[in-house]
């Protein structure tokens, strides 16, 4: 077929999410009505990734939550984010990017163990995040009254840059602040103190 290339590209392009091989397949066939084998698509996708990685182009195409998406370098991060910056709309509060983070790394969890983590009610955060479609509910507890379990979306790993789950951070690799004075005091001492 002529021009396969370009048009994956095209799909890639404008889908809003990040498009998976298969799902271009199916496009691809219902559009011209061919059985695209999806060696020829997978290899294909590898040439468009190939072609984006020249210093021409302030943008590659990048492997992400399960497909494929147009994601501007690393090198011009700092203006995009200057104008992400600036936009100011997709800003997630301090109580927001808490309540996310728990979720992500203890799902699926319920609000009523998310709210005992945080110490706090998270009825609004969780209403928002889920507004921001970056939360969504995964099923219910076999507990009492069956509350609602929290997970993470597909919109949070396109948002975060994520592949999968697996590309979140250990809790390990997460460092101290630098701006921490003095050696932290072991956790006996800290008792003790308190007795």
């Amino acid at each position: 077929m002529d021009k396969l290339e370009q048009h994956i590209e095209s799909l890639i392009f404008s889908a809003e999410q990040p498009l998976g091989a298969a799902d271009i397949q199916n496009c691809l066939t219902e559009a011209f009505g061919i059985e695209f084998d999806l060696s020829v698509i997978e290899a294909a996708i590898q040439a468009i990734h190939i072609r984006y990685q020249s210093e021409v182009f302030s943008f590659e195409l990048q492997a992400i939550a399960g497909g494929f998406q147009f994601l501007t370098k690393a090198a011009f991060h700092p203006t995009i984010g200057a104008y992400l910056r600036q936009l100011n709309q997709r800003k997630l509060s301090r109580a927001a990017l808490e309540t996310l983070a728990i979720i992500a790394y203890k799902q699926p969890i319920s609000k009523s163990d998310l709210e005992k983590i945080r110490g706090v009610s998270c009825d609004y955060t969780i209403q928002k995040l889920l507004e921001k479609e970056l939360v969504s509910i995964e099923g219910r507890s076999e507990g009492p009254g069956r509350p609602l379990l929290y997970g993470t979306s597909m919109k949070f790993m396109d948002y975060f840059g994520l592949k999968d789950l697996n590309d979140l951070p250990k809790p390990k690799e997460l460092k101290e602040p630098e701006n921490a004075i003095g050696d932290p005091v072991p956790i006996d001492e800290i008792h003790s103190e308190e007795e």
